[in-house]
């Protein structure tokens, strides 16, 4: 056991440690605070003390007309320094019942006695930076300077106003994926990131004080450097047409219960363009921009990409459009993989141009494996000699390279090449596909798209963007041409039947695709994409226009049903709102009179009637079916083919009255069913598809 001796001694050392060095502290503390303090003091005060960097107000992004898309508003928090050398006491006392009045009825959020209970208390513990009021605007930091005490400025009142901007887009949801945002990480995206070095303008600088709890607080000691705003973009966006599109869009997205659709409307000679609309659908089935699709959404494109299979080998002298294919009963076997028609049963033997028109997958596919069965490569350097490989370079970022694979590349396999034909195993995004058909409308020039027409600052443009042609002929005049001509007949009597218009032509191209897709967007196990590719005015395009819809779930899932009714309506409203596509219609209609329109049907009734009627006609061959036309000084009649060997194939009877309609379709053993009246407008069998006796078949007439 220890001697208590012993233990006390050892506490009195340890106490008297703990002496010496508390006395130790208290020496180190009078010599900083009395003797070194004014060292101190000095060395503390520039190290709070920096110059900090100002943000600039982010340039405009206006529309092709002027109206702001996104700008930059000022937002305030106003804050205090309760203890400023100059704010006396009395003055605080006198004057704080009048501003805690005036405060309350500005902002609205508390009453007077809270406004005066909060500004007492933060100034009986002398906080430098007092949060008065967060998220000010402009107007109501202009009112707060007048009030009593703020009025006699800064340095009397201890009144802070800390400015910074927020981006806003006056039109909502218009266009607002495309045009972009500034996250609160400096990280952007659309327009505000891929013209940030014209939008963001130059950085200033300020002297700022740092407070406790890592605050900084601005002071004014006139040697710091103003920010300079950033330029102004303006682009190519029609507003109005972008209002049209967008709610065309939605509209059919909430029809069909579809997850996501996107629609692109470009100008043809230039690639502007005019109108770009992405729609997400929310967990409250409401839908809003979230995602770009249109740039960023690279999928397999489907049915819209047979336009560019056939071209490739029409080109390569492969393909002849009045080739035959047999697509047998709709399911053609390549090696272990089976590819199916959506019509049950096939067409038969058809042409190749046909085969284009209803869309049909086997003899797509029959035809390019055929041309290019023993040569794939040669057939993917066509679709690159193209252009089809490239990205367009648009200046909106996320947009992927285009995904087209070879032979000997991976992922390529013994079915790619059939698979490949008709739009699977390639990834495209819609606005890569609508680049390719613009070309096609554009006589073959493949024009880069671009949204921005040119940079100003004050008033005064600093840069313009010009029209960029990526591939001067994507093929020769020749293909173009019967490009041309396939894609019309998809409206006039393919798979696009019900876009046909009664003013203008449109001429494009339906696609229907199975895509991989996460959720309960599925129809029969299987999710679908539907879409619609083309331009308009057919014989003169102006515009092109891609509509592209995800997941539809309800009324149908095929492009012509869920994407061709956006396309139409979009090219209704622009038709009839841009005089320059009526100005040929027009006049012709003022150039004299012409013979009056007559239906198609029996040539000798025909004959007979406009005999009668003491008009000129003109018979083109012998046929006991025509179709006619109204000349400038005669009726033509040219040839209507109707088989009459091939009793299973639907007739066309478009155009025809109802008594020639009827005529034909019964004694093919069909049912008629009818709808209207006056000239037959649709037929729900297309032309030249194989029916069994007995089916029913409905005409509608207007």
């Amino acid at each position: 056991m220890n001697d208590p001796k012993q233990l006390r001694a050892r506490a009195n050392i340890v106490y008297l440690s703990m002496v010496l060095f508390a006395c130790a502290i208290a020496v180190k503390l009078f010599t900083i605070q009395l003797v070194e303090g004014d060292k101190w003091r000095a060395k503390a005060e520039v190290v709070s003390t920096t110059y900090r960097t100002v943000q600039p107000d982010r340039g405009h992004i206006y529309s092709e007309d002027g109206r702001l898309l996104a700008t930059s508003v000022p937002e305030y928090d106003v804050r205090m320094d309760m203890v400023p050398d100059a704010l006396r006491n009395e003055v605080f006392q006198a004057n704080i019942d009048s501003l805690a009045w005036h405060l309350a009825n500005l902002f609205g959020d508390r009453t007077a006695p809270e406004y005066k209970r909060d500004l007492t208390s933060a100034r009986a513990r002398r906080d430098r930076y007092f949060l008065v009021k967060r998220k000010a605007d402009h107007t109501q930091v202009q009112q707060l300077r007048s009030f009593p005490l703020y009025r006699l400025g800064r340095y009397k009142s201890g009144l802070v106003t800390e400015k910074r901007t927020v981006r806003v887009r006056p039109f909502g949801r218009l266009a607002s994926r495309s045009v972009g945002y500034v996250l609160r990480d400096s990280s952007m995206i659309g327009l505000e990131a891929g013209y940030d070095k014209w939008l963001k303008g130059t950085t200033g600088r300020r002297l700022e004080r740092r407070l406790s709890g890592g605050v900084w607080m601005p002071i004014d000691d006139g040697e710091g450097v103003d920010p300079v705003p950033g330029s102004d973009i303006h682009t190519t966006i029609d507003i109005n047409l972008q209002d049209v599109a967008d709610a065309a869009l939605e509209r059919q997205l909430m029809k069909h219960g579809a997850q996501n659709g996107c629609v692109i409307v470009m100008e043809v000679a230039t690639g502007k363009i005019k109108a770009v609309s992405n729609l997400t659908r929310s967990n409250d089935s409401t839908y809003t921009e979230s995602l770009n699709y249109a740039v960023g959404g690279a999928t397999e494109p489907g049915s819209t990409f047979k336009l560019a299979s056939l071209l490739v080998g029409i080109e390569d002298g492969l393909i002849d459009p009045k080739d035959t294919v047999d697509t047998r009963n709709g399911e053609v076997r390549f090696k272990d993989r089976i590819m199916r028609d959506s019509h049950e049963g096939g067409y038969g033997r058809i042409t190749v141009e046909r085969a284009f028109e209803l869309s049909t997958n086997t003899g797509i596919s029959l035809a390019v494996t055929k041309a290019y069965g023993n040569d794939p490569k040669r057939f993917v350097e066509g679709l690159k000699r193209m252009g089809l490989h490239q990205p367009t370079g648009v200046l909106i970022p996320g947009e992927p390279v285009p995904t087209l694979r070879g032979p000997g590349e991976k992922g390529w396999s013994g079915v790619s090449l059939p698979w490949m034909s008709i739009g699977y195993e390639t990834l495209f995004t819609p606005l890569q596909t609508l680049t390719f058909y613009n070309a096609v409308a554009n006589g073959g020039r493949m024009m880069q798209p671009y949204f921005v027409d040119h940079v100003s600052r004050e008033g005064r443009t600093l840069e313009e963007f010009k029209p960029v042609v990526l591939n001067e002929r994507i093929a020769s005049k020749a293909t173009l041409e019967i490009a041309h001509r396939m894609l019309q007949n998809v409206v006039d009597t393919g798979t696009a039947m019900n876009l046909k218009g009664a003013h203008f032509k449109i001429a494009g191209k339906t696609g229907t695709a199975q895509i991989a897709s996460k959720g309960s967007y599925k129809q029969n196990g299987v999710s679908y994409q539907a879409s619609f590719a083309g331009y308009f005015p057919a014989e003169a395009p102006k515009y092109s226009c891609i509509v592209v819809v995800n997941g539809p779930t309800m009324s149908g899932y095929y492009g012509n049903v869920v994407a061709g009714p956006i396309f139409k309506e979009i090219a209704d409203k622009i038709y009839s709102n841009r005089l320059e596509l009526q100005q040929p219609t027009q006049l012709a209609e003022r150039s004299g009179p012409r013979t009056p329109v007559s239906l198609s049907g029996h040539a000798g009734d025909l004959r007979i009637a406009l005999e009668g009627l003491q008009l000129p006609m003109l018979l083109e061959g012998a046929s006991e079916w025509v179709t006619t036309s109204a000349g400038d000084s005669m009726v033509v009649m040219k040839p209507r083919g109707i088989p009459v060997d091939a009793i299973d194939l639907v007739p066309n009877v478009l155009g025809m009255g109802l008594k020639d309609a009827i005529y034909i379709l019964e004694d093919r053993g069909l049912r008629v069913r009818i709808q209207g009246n006056g000239m037959v407008k649709r037929q729900s069998l297309p032309p030249g598809t194989r029916a069994r006796q007995g089916s029913t078949i409905l005409i509608e007439l207007t």
